[in-house]
């Protein structure tokens, strides 16, 4: 018996190559001639994050996903200057001119972080070229720490409980091994009211696997974020997700996100789910995709698709590796 939160076995594996040199990596599952699906992770998580959502998709589409840099097998930035959203927009560009070709579209989904990502490259003409619509779940295009309820509202000032957020998002402090108390505390933070025992422990796995050093630079840059006018300039058709339990986006974000967008085309809201909605629900996840795929894709012909994926194999940005 398979169970969802195994590793997907990818089709094919590549690395992609980012404006400013850092290596990308990014996997590839489900049907080789199917319409294409880009899933971006968010803040200390890893293509394996979407093992729930890509086994669900795999078997109509061509799911395409990607580790940010500094998280699962990407390369971590040299410098500082790697780090920031418009870094994040560049390796969202790379991938896209990667693996799918101009006269194709991609149903691009963002999850927390990887929503911001999507916001972010809102403006690129490539990344334009190649969305026909997108998700953003659990996630907020600024203020977050203003809006975060990990610590409860009730007990501490707000200016407080801001100070204590943020020392949370940029702490290097380590990990260390999964326990029994990090389960509970990742269950606490960021999953909803009755999460299973596998997705606690899914969710610290994946947590625990991003490194210290990583996990604060981009906790720092989540704590200044603003997207605000990148989200204005997000014109493909876009559908919102949120869990209404979600501590560290909560729903005001998704709502005022769905107001903002210039061509916003749903707000789904997960009653007693946190913010790890594609491990907590990944059919609700999948049905909205299928729906964006529904409305806004022409799937590709199969043979347009085979010559699009012998061209892209010579990319000379692109690095094959054995799946």
């Amino acid at each position: 018996m398979t169970l969802p939160y195994e590793a997907v076995a990818a089709r094919r594996t590549h690395d992609v190559v980012s404006a400013d040199g850092t290596r990308i990596h990014v996997e590839e599952f489900g049907r080789p001639d199917g319409p294409a699906v880009v899933l971006a992770h968010g803040w200390t998580c890893s293509i394996l994050f979407w093992a729930p959502v890509v086994r669900l998709l795999s078997s109509d589409f061509r799911v395409i996903a990607y580790d940010q840099r500094g998280h699962g097998r990407s390369a971590a930035p040299a410098t500082r200057r790697g780090y920031g959203t418009g870094v994040l927009a560049d390796d969202l560009e790379a991938v896209l001119e990667a693996v799918v070709p101009e006269d194709e579209r991609a149903v691009l989904v963002g999850h927390s972080m990887g929503g911001m990502t999507i916001m972010a490259a809102s403006g690129r003409a490539a990344v334009s070229r190649r969305t026909a619509a997108v998700l953003l779940a659990s996630t907020g295009s600024g203020r977050l720490l203003g809006a975060t309820e990990v610590l409860p509202p009730r007990l501490l000032s707000r200016w407080l409980r801001r100070a204590l957020h943020r020392q949370l998002l940029v702490s290097r402090l380590p990990l260390g091994p999964v326990t029994r108390l990090s389960r509970a505390a990742f269950a606490y933070g960021v999953l909803g009211q009755r999460p299973t025992r596998e997705q606690a422990a899914f969710t610290a796995r994946i947590v625990h696997a991003c490194k210290a050093r990583q996990r604060g630079a981009w906790g720092r840059v989540l704590s200044v974020l603003d997207l605000d006018a990148e989200i204005a300039a997000l014109t493909a058709p876009t559908a919102v997700l949120v869990g209404t339990h979600d501590k560290l986006t909560p729903k005001v974000h998704a709502r005022g996100m769905a107001q903002a967008l210039p061509n916003c085309v749903g707000l789904t809201e997960l009653p007693g789910l946190g913010h790890m909605t594609p491990i907590e629900d990944p059919a609700a996840v999948e049905s909205v995709i299928r729906s964006l795929a529904a409305a806004h894709m022409v799937p590709p012909v199969a043979g347009d698709a085979a010559d699009g994926a012998q061209g892209r194999t010579g990319d000379p940005h692109l690095e094959e590796k054995s799946a």
